[in-house]
């Protein structure tokens, strides 16, 4: 590999999961590389390292790579992670007299929110997860307004300054505003945010109907609290990363990933940091939607099997599934994101043996002390320990930045906390840790695809993360798929799609219209959603840079009178009538794609609840997929598969990025950078121009 010129239009997109810190470093001549770094407490140093890492990577002094750099893309853990662990801020709640209860009762189903698996059947952890904000941080005032935006009882300013001297003394650092239909009427959250802006200066301040404008008070109030909670710390974590990146001399700005699955400035997302909650996952789930669209394949699934989590997104028709919800720390958040689903399976996925029944996560040993193969502590057998000890990884090359695995470690603690309560070898335990692993993934493909009236057939497989190429070819053996494909930068798809991704922003409004389905969609109907588009269209582009270069797509939530759950629907930008109708029929498809012929009950009516805009401006960064080099040869090694007695003799290769035209016969592993690609008896892998990895099973 040659030194690359130290020319201007660098590109870095990073990631920070659980376990590593990802870096995808382009450069102007498209050429790319990948490293991965350790992520640390204070994710910022991971970050960092992972640059200096890059920097020796390439061959450039580090400040010398930073000055050249104009797109830095970003996603991280810290917000998810501060609310998962209780480290946010100390956040009050104002809100309308009556309601300060919203976020104890919460929903039916508030107890189980966040449950998982068998979890859902287990009473001692029902109810078990604190609302955001403690009931003595809840404040009311006297106000009201009514669902047609007319005052009802006026804002009473004495008893709101009374509430925000009792949140002073109590020591909040941030307060969420939430007030009944604030959606339809903003005065009086609008009054209140003046009044707070004088008695508690400095404090982050977020308006519900700023963050959520939404029917439903649970959702709008779980947003708007988790908002207000994570914008002190984020606000600190970017302001810290920026003056890190800026005293090595970069000076392009960082473009946060959202959960939307495009980039924003950081600034925006530390005005409203719980867009970004999820914006990992939806950044592999972009760089899945971008590659099917190179291939001519429309419908895609991702896979992204990091160290904490297995991750999966659906493409359909072009465009990834969306969700206008999602559910963090037991709280049900209206936050517009990619619809990713997830269990706790990954590479750190601790296994063990309970009552005698082997488990395999959710819970990881994370970064620190990671696997027990990484030598920092580690005595919990994890899913990378049963990989290297079945031979499919090299303990000399794993990840980048020198890290050396112990085999001789792994299948101890292997024997000893799995083999032993089982009555197995080591061997046999690590093949029983990857078959429960590779069930367990398979169950969540077929929940996002068979579940949802898709046939996973139909779709095109996209591997990634750094255990995700290791295990795909199990995964499509469990769920009926002829093969996969792996990209040259599957160890860091998630950084890859931050570094990619087009700028993206989103603005949404209530838009309540009722509507009768024997009489159908009125001219009234058709000028108030169009009205209602014609607000959040103007907003979501005037976000954009150059509005006149963006594209804007528009959506709208419907459901069946009476039905507490909504379907988001494509609409156009200035729907008649006719539109509006064949719009709901729209909607009663999906219905039935979703729930199954014949679920559908249009007798009951219609809602329409709300519109949604997104705005979305392509990426400048450098086109071109550099150039491929032939598979290099290392010699072969034992592997187990099917049979733990008796392992195959493995063929294996190394490459950076692969030249076209190049075919490989299973038994065969292919060591990427920061990941290896496992083909198995009987199967073929096969590169293209793109510098991708076709694996076909037998």
């Amino acid at each position: 590999m040659t030194t690359p010129s130290p020319a201007p239009g660098w590109t870095i997109g990073t990631d920070v999961g659980g376990t590593f810190t990802d870096l995808w470093l382009r450069s102007p001549d498209g050429e790319s590389w990948v490293c991965k770094s350790p992520t640390t407490s204070d994710v910022v140093t991971g970050v960092i390292n992972a640059v200096h890492l890059a920097a020796e990577t390439v061959g450039l002094d580090t400040r010398e790579l930073c000055s050249r750099i104009t797109r830095f893309g970003h996603g991280t853990t810290v917000g998810l992670n501060s609310l998962l662990t209780g480290r946010s801020a100390k956040t009050g709640l104002i809100t309308t007299a009556g309601f300060g209860d919203v976020l104890e009762i919460g929903r039916l189903r508030r107890g189980t929110a966040g449950l998982q698996g068998l979890d859902l059947g287990d009473y001692h952890l029902r109810g078990q997860v604190a609302p955001l904000v403690p009931r003595p941080q809840v404040v009311e005032v006297t106000e009201r307004i009514d669902s047609d935006g007319t005052v009802r009882t006026p804002l009473d300013e004495a008893d709101v300054l009374d509430a925000l001297g009792r949140l002073r003394d109590l020591g909040v650092e941030a307060v969420a505003v939430c007030l009944l239909w604030a959606t339809e009427n903003p005065a009086h959250e609008l009054a209140v945010a003046k009044l707070v802006e004088q008695k508690l200066p400095g404090s982050f301040l977020s308006l519900s109907h700023e963050i959520a404008p939404s029917v439903g008070e649970y959702a709008r109030a779980s947003t708007t609290v988790a908002n207000a909670a994570l914008g002190p710390v984020q606000g600190r974590y970017l302001t810290l990363l920026e003056e890190r990146l800026a005293a090595l001399g970069m000076t392009a700005p960082i473009m946060m990933t959202t959960s939307a699955g495009g980039v924003v400035p950081a600034r925006t997302v530390t005005e409203r940091p719980v867009s970004n909650l999820l914006s990992g996952p939806a950044s592999c789930v972009v760089a899945g939607q971008k590659l099917g669209a190179e291939l001519g394949a429309p419908n895609v699934l991702t896979m992204d099997v990091g160290g904490t989590s297995f991750d999966v997104g659906v493409v359909t028709d072009g465009v990834a599934l969306m969700s206008d919800e999602v559910t963090v720390g037991g709280a049900d958040m209206r936050v517009p994101s990619i619809d990713i689903a997830s269990i706790g399976a990954g590479g750190g996925s601790i296994a063990a043996v309970e009552g005698g029944v082997l488990s395999v996560g959710p819970r990881s040993a994370g970064a620190e002390p990671g696997p027990v193969c990484y030598g920092k502590g580690g005595i919990e057998p994890t899913t990378t320990d049963a990989d290297l000890v079945l031979g499919v990884l090299d303990p000399e090359q794993f990840g980048s930045g020198g890290i050396v695995l112990d085999r001789e470690a792994a299948e101890r603690a292997i024997a000893e906390r799995v083999g032993a309560p089982l009555g197995l070898g080591a061997v046999e335990a690590a093949r029983a840790i990857r078959v429960v692993f590779d069930n367990a993934m398979a169950d969540l493909l077929r929940a996002v695809t068979i579940e949802r009236g898709h046939d996973p057939r139909e779709f095109t497989l996209v591997a990634g993360g750094g255990s995700g190429p290791s295990h795909a070819w199990a995964l499509c053996r469990e769920a009926g798929l002829a093969g996969f494909i792996v990209p040259p930068t599957a160890t860091a798809q998630s950084a890859f799609g931050a570094g990619t991704s087009d700028l993206k922003t989103t603005s949404s409004r209530t838009c309540y219209r009722r509507v009768l389905s024997e009489v159908g969609p009125s001219s009234e109907d058709a000028r108030v959603v169009a009205d209602a588009l014609a607000d959040t269209s103007a907003r979501a582009a005037a976000a954009l840079p150059d509005p006149a270069l963006g594209t804007v797509t528009h959506t709208a939530s419907i459901r069946y009178f009476g039905q507490a759950h909504h379907v988001d629907v494509t609409v156009p930008t200035s729907p008649d009538k006719d539109a509006l109708a064949e719009l709901l029929h729209s909607f009663e498809e999906e219905y039935e794609q979703l729930w199954g012929k014949g679920s559908g009950f249009r007798e009951a009516g219609f809602e329409l609840l709300s519109v949604r805009s997104v705005a979305a401006l392509p990426s400048a960064t450098a086109d071109g997929h550099g150039t491929g080099e032939p598979f290099t040869r290392l010699g072969t090694r034992p592997v187990v598969f099917d049979d733990a007695a008796h392992p195959d003799e493995t063929a294996v290769y190394s490459v950076r990025r692969p030249a076209a035209g190049q075919e490989i016969a299973g038994p065969a592993l292919v060591q990427l950078p920061g990941c290896v690609v496992v083909v198995p008896p009987g199967g073929v892998a096969t590169t293209d121009a793109l510098g991708l990895i076709h694996v076909k099973v037998n």
